[in-house]
């Protein structure tokens, strides 16, 4: 019998083109969504100021003064930080091994309209002004400044919210049911004459009266319409109280576990424990260092 052992076969090591693209990968990866390193910290920063600097200018052109005298430069800085944000999303994508799943979350889709307006201005002028949406990205600047507790906390909200949404949900068909209800016996009530033209008008009416806002357009003039418009301006006030006692009870509820700031090598994902040593999404390790 041949006890010769078959050799072992040896593994290729990794082409050196390869590992310099892994390795230009990760160090843009971390530069772009890590903050726990010096050139980390600085993108986020100087990102953030632009961030400001693009909104203020969107803000300056919609004065009429301003955009008079100063409406090319303007548009010339408009299209800068637009092509700024662009190279900046590209970046992004490219950091990432696997970016569709940073493509769809929030700050994925909230970097992309950030920039689609001003391409968008040159079919549609004055969509350019939508470019305030950036102002959504600043967001991050909770991550970035290392301001854990309120990482903790904005997840803690929306933990609550998440919670609540079932019942406020039911809150909310309760409450359109009160206002076709109550448009609709409006309508009865005081008709064309005091200003209740159809049912749409009615509700119209109803949800203005109903959430306390009361913007005095239409109002009914018939002793029997007040009487019912007094009971509804007092059942405005539970509906103020209910959806707010709803997201306050998820709000008291024990709810542990602390949120890092690290991001995910792989798909960009964030929102882990500070313990955590793998992606809670893809499985990636975290800290391969």
């Amino acid at each position: 019998m041949n006890t010769t052992s078959r050799p072992k076969r040896l593994l290729k090591p990794q082409p050196k083109s390869n590992r310099t693209a892994a390795d230009w990968r990760l160090r843009l990866h971390e530069i772009i969504f890590e903050a726990d390193t010096p050139a980390g910290k600085l993108f986020d920063i100087l990102l953030i100021v632009a961030i400001i600097l693009s909104v203020i200018t969107v803000m300056f052109d919609s004065v009429a003064d301003i955009h008079e005298q100063h409406g090319e430069t303007l548009y010339i800085i408009e299209w800068f930080f637009t092509l700024l944000f662009s190279v900046e999303y590209i970046a992004r994508i490219i950091s990432l091994r696997h970016p569709a799943h940073y493509a769809k979350s929030f700050y994925g889709i909230v970097d992309l309209i950030s920039v689609l307006p001003t391409y968008l201005s040159l079919l549609l002028p004055g969509s350019q002004y939508l470019m305030t949406i950036r102002i959504l990205r600043l967001l991050r600047v909770f991550r970035i400044l290392k301001l854990a507790q309120y990482l903790n906390e904005s997840e803690i909200l929306l933990k609550a919210m998440r919670a609540s949404l079932r019942k406020i949900s039911i809150f909310l068909f309760v409450i359109l049911t009160l206002v076709l209800i109550f448009g609709s016996l409006l309508y009865i009530i005081e008709g064309d004459e005091g200003g209740f033209t159809s049912i749409g008008i009615s509700c119209y009416w109803a949800i203005t009266t109903l959430t306390t806002v009361g913007y005095g357009d239409i109002s009914p003039q018939s002793p029997l319409g007040r009487a019912v418009a007094s009971i509804i301006m007092i059942m405005g006030y539970g509906v103020i109280a209910v959806p707010t006692g709803i997201v306050t009870a998820e709000l008291v509820a024990p709810i542990t576990g602390k949120v890092s700031t690290q991001a995910c090598p792989d798909c960009g994902s964030e929102k882990h424990s500070y313990d955590a040593l793998f992606c809670k999404y893809c499985g990636t390790e975290l800290n391969p260092d």
